[in-house]
């Protein structure tokens, strides 16, 4: 998850408030990362292979890995996002741990995308020989690079959802960029986009409802795109060596509703 920044002009004119909203960012977006010690509960005591992913996708995550016994599944903490420059330490500290625990054979695999590190992740990640998910932004992996780009072209301005984000979006948006304080600063964050874009993982209702009020929240066009777990289950699958029948409950699909 990347979140908008805010324009330069705005950002002189209204950064002290911004300050104070972003200082408290990372204590209110607690409620949503306490995934960062969750591990796969199919696990053996000896894994053959451990997954070390974001907290954001800790519920795919397990969804994805559901019944191997030899599949472990340990999330870094989601409120990572918020500060983007400590994931990659945060990653690397994750695979020392692994291995201490489990031997240096044990296979790791990395359920991130670049998320905002600016290639930082890559180079840990190169050095520890140690392979991700592919993409920049997680939506590239639900999406589908081709329709990810797609969608780019066709409307610069959007802000997309996930199901997680859906489900978080009052703690890790509004009051995450402190809007819920200083409403003033919606049209610093979000005054180039035109339309809000939620890739859904799951049919549930209730998150779509979420959804649609977020768009209205912030005052942007509405859009669903049913992805299931696109690009992350077949990344998921390739890595621990196994098919599961979740790849076929779960199509990559593109439909709008």
């Amino acid at each position: 998850m990347a979140l908008p920044a805010r324009g330069s002009a705005a950002a002189s004119a209204r950064g002290s408030a911004a300050a104070s909203a972003r200082g408290s960012a990372a204590r209110e977006a607690s409620k949503a990362g306490s995934a960062s010690t969750l591990e796969s509960a199919s696990a053996t005591s000896q894994p053959r292979v451990v997954v070390i992913g974001c907290g954001a996708l800790a519920r795919e995550l397990l969804a994805l890995t559901k019944g191997f016994p030899a599949v472990k599944v340990v999330c870094v903490d989601a409120r990572l996002h918020m500060r983007p420059s400590r994931i990659a330490g945060a990653v690397e500290k994750r695979i020392a741990t692994v291995r201490h625990e489990y031997g240096d054979d044990v296979r790791i695999f990395v359920a991130y995308a670049d998320c905002g590190t600016n290639g930082s992740l890559d180079a840990v990640l190169a050095r520890e020989g140690v392979a991700r998910i592919g993409g920049a932004p997680s939506y590239e992996f639900y999406a589908g690079p081709a329709v990810y780009a797609a969608m780019q072209d066709e409307e610069l301005g959007t802000f997309y959802l996930t199901d997680f984000l859906a489900r978080q979006f009052e703690t890790l948006v509004l009051v995450g960029l402190g809007l819920d304080r200083h409403p003033e600063l919606q049209s610093d964050y979000f005054g180039n986009y035109r339309r809000l874009v939620y890739l859904a993982q799951t049919d549930d209702p209730a998150l779509t409802a979420k959804a649609r009020a977020a768009a209205d929240r912030l005052g942007l066009t509405f859009e669903r795109r049913r992805t299931g777990y696109g690009e992350l289950a077949t990344s998921i699958h390739a890595a621990t060596g196994a098919a599961h029948p979740s790849a076929a409950a779960q199509p990559h699909t593109t439909g709008v509703a």
